[in-house]
Parts: C-alpha cells; structure tokens; sequence
C-alpha cells in the first residue's frame, strides 16, 4: 500500500498492485486495473518511488530474531 495526495489534498491509501499505469498529462492521473483514474499532486516520479519502495518492502525478510 502506498499513501497519496489527491487534487484537493486528502490523503489516502492506494494498493500499489492495481496499478495499471501512471501518467502526466500534467496533472498525475494513476489509471487502476479496474479502469478508475484518481488524479493526485504527487509527480510521476514521486508515484513510481513509493511504488518501488512497496516492492522492496515485501521482499524484504525480517531479521532473525533467534
């Protein structure tokens, strides 16, 4: 799960694995799997690091804690 900004400023929780694609056209519209847009103040490339930073996340292992 990642957090974003929408247009007018609320914050919410997006499940980075719906993503189907991000764009600027120059807002920053993320398109989901299901076809729904969500325009959000961040940038492309702030979008596509906390995507990243998710993905590294769950693969990340704990450390041992024997």
């Amino acid at each position: 799960m990642i957090k974003l900004t929408r247009i007018n400023g609320e914050e919410f929780i997006l499940n980075a694995e719906m993503i189907q694609y991000v764009e600027a056209r120059p807002d920053t519209i993320v398109t989901l799997s299901s076809k729904e847009r969500v325009i959000v103040r961040e940038s492309v490339d702030e979008v596509v690091r906390r995507i990243i930073d998710y993905g590294r996340a769950l693969r990340t292992f704990p450390p041992d804690r024997m």
